[in-house]
């Protein structure tokens, strides 16, 4: 008798590798929406010195990490690479040295046992992170698996702040976006500037815990209700002429100072996504990326839609971060749509969401 394939009755079993950035990531997701193994190697403490991301640094220690990264992966989830349906892997948009280590691999892998490719978005894994964190529903639309196809998404990252609405998976129509530094990337300049180390987010998270977010009055940019752009570049440079009048700011006045950034980021991100939501008539908002990962800004969106009657889906800490099983979610699903990517996939360093 024929020893039936795992994914026969349980589902399409994806590889997703991602190297877009400073992490090293594989994951095996079943279906979509299951985690069988998710492994992630940072380069935190590798990056930490130089206040940032070092691109050579980057892609060097990508080369070092991605044959073990994968292999625990696929140990973790208990599957050889011949049991799988797919590898899915980051394309774009990032760095583009370190986004080759990951393609180049996974071209090598589906070619060794011949199976199906599929470059994958970034962004749109981001997109695709709170499809893997089901949960008994908790609003009025009674989604225990996931959002429903049409739904407002807020995009937090490094380096990406936008609004996008999703008709359904793959078709975009993007509403707002940043005019200058992303939302990530002005928390790290801030913490650059008070010299509090890298990555800066965290950081400033940590300090605003004991903080009075009122304490100082930072401007709040394009205020019309209407105006769904982002623009943190004043905010920055309010900081940067506070500091220069009082000079870096210690102890509680510290605190105090990160508090009321973080209070003017969070202010501006919820205003305009539940402005988004309003004009659109959007049913649901999914809200990913790193910055999600700051409790202030998750706890500032939550009380927002459950007082203007939305349900919002926001992943685990964990998933909103750079990670792979995003990347098999999202190529899990264009594959079921019968895309395919040939062997001269190539890393781009920018790529539009949708293309």
């Amino acid at each position: 008798m024929n020893e039936q394939h795992p994914s026969a009755a349980s589902g399409e079993l994806v590889l997703g590798i991602e190297s877009s950035c400073d992490e090293t990531a594989a994951a095996v997701v079943q279906n979509a929406v299951r985690i069988r193994s998710n492994v992630v190697s940072s380069q935190v403490a590798i990056h930490r010195p130089y206040g940032g991301v070092v691109p050579e640094l980057a892609s060097r220690h990508h080369l070092q990490n991605i044959v073990p990264v994968v292999e625990q992966a696929l140990s973790d989830a208990g599957l050889t690479l011949p049991e799988l349906d797919g590898i899915a892997v980051t394309r774009g948009p990032g760095l583009v040295g370190a986004l080759l280590v990951g393609v180049q691999l996974a071209k090598s892998l589906a070619y060794v046992h011949k199976l199906p490719l599929i470059g994958v978005n970034h962004l749109e894994g981001h997109l695709c992170a709170a499809r893997l964190a089901p949960r008994p529903p908790t609003g009025p639309l009674q989604q225990a698996h996931g959002p429903p196809d049409r739904h407002l998404a807020l995009l937090v990252s490094g380096g990406h702040t936008a609004l996008l609405m999703v008709e359904q998976f793959g078709r975009y129509r993007l509403l707002g976006a940043t005019r200058d530094d992303a939302a990530g990337e002005a928390f790290d300049k801030v913490a650059k500037l008070l010299s509090l180390g890298y990555p800066g987010g965290p950081i400033i998270e940590g300090l605003a815990e004991q903080g009075d977010p009122n304490a100082i009055r930072f401007p709040r940019a394009l205020p019309r209700r209407d105006e769904l752009d982002f623009s943190f570049s004043g905010l920055k440079t309010a900081v940067v002429n506070r500091v220069r009048r009082h000079g870096v700011p210690q102890g509680q006045e510290q605190a105090d100072l990160c508090a009321s950034f973080q209070q003017a980021v969070c202010d501006v991100l919820v205003r305009k996504t539940l402005a988004a939501a309003r004009l659109q008539r959007a049913p649901a908002i999914v809200a990913s990326g790193g910055v999600l990962a700051n409790k202030a800004i998750r706890g500032a969106l939550a009380a927002a839609t459950t007082e203007s009657n939305l349900e919002l889906f926001v992943p685990p800490v964990a998933l909103c971060t750079d990670n792979a099983a995003m990347i098999a979610a999202a190529g899990t699903l264009r594959l079921r749509a019968n895309e395919r990517s040939g062997l001269d996939l190539n890393a781009q360093a920018r790529l539009p969401l949708g293309v």
